[in-house]
């Protein structure tokens, strides 16, 4: 069995997301999304229970996920980072990403 955690912090919001992928045969993953933010605990308990990877990886933004991701945080800020957590921890967990620290550092200019 292979599994990736990613702890997930949104930023200014102040909310904190803890997402749980294991997969057992390579390409099936299960999802578990934890977050204090009411519309990404939502998100998690929308996402079907099993996904397929290679199918998620092949249909991009049309995949199971992503789709999940635009019906249920429809009115939730554009911006937010959760979701392309979620998919880059279904891929580590997949064995189709190494898992690399990823990030977004912002900062004001003059």
């Amino acid at each position: 069995m292979s599994a990736a955690t990613a702890n997930i912090n949104a930023g200014v919001c102040g909310f904190v997301t803890e997402v749980t992928a294991t997969c057992d045969d390579g390409q099936t993953v299960s999802l578990s999304v934890t977050s204090n933010c009411e519309k990404i605990q939502a998100l998690g308990e929308t996402l079907p229970s099993a996904v397929d990877a290679y199918a998620e990886i092949g249909a991009g933004f049309e995949g199971q996920v992503l789709s999940t991701v635009r019906t249920v945080l429809g009115g939730c800020c554009a911006g937010c980072i959760v979701p392309a957590g979620v998919f880059k921890t279904m891929q580590v967990a997949a064995r189709l990403a190494l898992p690399a620290p990823a990030g977004i550092e912002l900062h004001r200019g003059n």
